[in-house]
């Protein structure tokens, strides 16, 4: 939950592109972030995988107004609006992007090439068909925001009853990865996003970095593998919300352009 979905990234700057917040160069930029390359592949009328300013180009062309980010857990498509291959792909990599506008989506294969030491990661994002269809289990951004202050509440108070909230080399490290990234303000998102939107995401990030820190071994009361299952079962509530409000805070530019349009 810390490291940002490539999804997310590809979402947000996709959609600050669409809305002409920001240059295609500035969008891929954002979206490759650390990785060497990303290219799209099964994207109607071309034959062979195509660069992303040429993707996100060709799917404006093909009517796309919009993107939307499925994070999928098992038991819990949340995002998801189907076909069944498409939902399958989505989960087996826990993220993918739905266009609005065309009944596509996109799900990326994480590739590692070179020899240790210097790895380099390559993406590609492979399109499939997707059903028209309202996505699962999506809240509100208000909606979301009041879950999140409540999971907050809840993972904090059973951390501290484990012993382990802010314990420990691991959790220092975990925190301050948080305090870095929250302290870079604007970069949580893409331009054109609404501040609600930014604020739930660092919330929901915030919330991940609890999880992250208490299903950690090495600190806290708990050490064992049983009492380490036992914590993430006691936390999967929490991690569910977390989740929930990420997808509400990439997919809100999105949801107040349907609602306009209605």
């Amino acid at each position: 939950m810390l490291s940002e979905p490539r999804a997310g990234r590809l979402a947000a700057w996709g959609n600050a592109l669409l809305a002409g917040h920001v240059s295609p160069d500035d969008a891929v930029l954002a979206v490759v972030g650390e990785d060497a390359v990303h290219r799209v592949e099964g994207l109607p009328g071309e034959s062979a995988p195509v660069g992303l300013t040429l993707a996100l180009g060709r799917l404006r062309t093909l009517g796309v107004t919009g993107l939307r980010v499925a994070l999928p857990a098992p038991g819990h498509p949340l995002g998801l609006s189907g076909p069944p291959e498409f939902n399958a792909r989505a989960l087996d990599a826990e993220q993918a992007v739905v266009c609005y506008g065309a009944a596509l989506g996109l799900v990326p294969e994480v590739y590692e090439a070179g020899p240790e030491g210097d790895v380099h990661v390559e993406v590609v994002w492979r399109v499939l068909p997707v059903r028209e269809a309202p996505p699962a289990d999506v809240p509100s951004l208000g909606e979301a925001e009041r879950e999140l202050v409540e999971a907050l509440r809840e993972a904090t108070e059973l951390l501290t009853r484990l012993d382990v909230a802010g314990s420990g080399p691991v959790a220092e490290a975990a925190i301050d990865a948080y305090r870095a990234r929250a302290e870079r303000g604007r970069e949580v998102l893409a331009p054109g996003y609404p501040p609600r939107a930014v604020r739930v995401l660092e919330l929901a990030q915030r919330v991940g970095m609890l999880i992250a820190v208490a299903t950690e071994r090495g600190h806290g009361g708990a050490v064992s593998s049983s009492q380490i299952f036992a914590r993430r079962e006691a936390l999967r509530p929490v991690e569910r919300t977390a989740r929930r409000a990420q997808v509400a805070a990439y997919n809100s530019v999105v949801e107040e352009r349907e609602r306009g349009v209605r």
